[in-house]
């Protein structure tokens, strides 16, 4: 059985969450229930830490990037010259010997998060790739990486609202996910071990069902997203799963450039990317950068 939702009722209680001390009831906003996860074999629950410890920089001819911890007093800052410093500061993270390994049925939560255009995909399956490959047993892939773009509404759901045409406009704007679905499935993870989640077509503009199965043999899941470092209603649940917090830092501007051409590389006439990119893409990126103060680790892009 399907509900209709406005996009203003969606809002309404996207502001509730921001404003209100109680926890927001997620299942108000859904416009469809989807069988959230498929669940495979039970493990124990078992939760260990990481502490703040290894940090870096990496540098090309446009800009510069440090990885230092959220905790100014724990700052160290690696130097080099290439990207590498970087992705071995991030990898060494999640490398054993630490508590990553010693509890074989224990799975390392990273949420990374960052506005539009910081690049978080991209460095979230290079770092899951050199767990990999650095991973010393050799067995099976042992990193994998969740993106929340799985999440999103279905189109069909943005459709039943009040204002379809508002709601595809704003896209991408936190009242536009199923943060609850997300929930149930990093949950799901943490208790049975095993779990498929979705992923997204961008060329069909929806979801693709339980497109990835994260197994038992996974050990380091990246869950990357823009609002994974929020501080409200479901939100906030979802950031309190991570064991580690990571948060691409960027100037706005910058990010918008590079979102600007990513819109128009996929076709959208120039006018037409930058209405989007100005209408859409730069106040959600405005929201998630408060979210920054959040993160256990800051990855900072600074331009030369």
């Amino acid at each position: 059985m399907e509900a209709t939702i406005s996009s203003t009722t969606a809002r309404a209680y996207w502001n509730e969450a921001h404003t209100s001390t109680e926890p927001w009831l997620p299942r108000r906003v859904q416009a469809r229930d989807r069988s959230p996860c498929s669940l495979s074999i039970p493990r124990p629950n078992n939760f260990l830490h990481l502490a703040v410890a290894h940090t870096g920089y990496r540098s090309r001819k446009s800009s510069l990037f440090k990885v230092f911890s959220a905790q100014k007093e724990q700052v160290q800052v690696v130097e080099g010259s290439s990207i590498d410093e970087l992705y071995n500061a991030l990898v060494a993270r999640l490398l054993p010997p630490g508590p990553v390994s010693s509890n074989p049925d224990h799975k390392f939560f990273v949420g990374l998060a960052g506005p539009p255009g910081a690049g978080k995909s991209t460095l979230a399956h290079e770092v899951a790739k050199r767990v990999n490959k650095l991973w010393p047993e050799k067995t099976s892939e042992v990193a994998i990486v969740v993106p929340m773009d799985g999440f999103h509404l279905y189109r069909s759901e943005l459709d039943a609202m009040e204002n379809p045409e508002e709601a595809h406009t704003r896209r991408g704007a936190p009242w536009t996910f199923n943060p609850l679905r997300l929930l149930t499935c990093l949950n799901n993870l943490r208790i049975h071990g095993s779990v498929h989640v979705p992923s997204f077509d961008h060329g069909v503009g929806d979801p693709v069902e339980d497109d990835i199965f994260v197994n038992l043999q996974h050990k380091v899941v990246i869950v990357e997203g823009n609002y994974l470092l929020l501080e409200d209603g479901v939100w906030k649940e979802i950031s309190s799963l991570f064991d580690e917090k990571w948060f691409i830092d960027i100037d706005i501007d910058k990010a918008m450039q590079r979102v600007l051409k990513r819109h128009i590389s996929t076709g959208k006439p120039p006018d037409i990317a930058k209405q989007r990119v100005e209408n859409n893409d730069r106040l959600n990126a405005e929201l998630i950068m408060k979210s920054k103060k959040n993160a256990d680790i800051i990855i900072k892009s600074i331009d030369f």
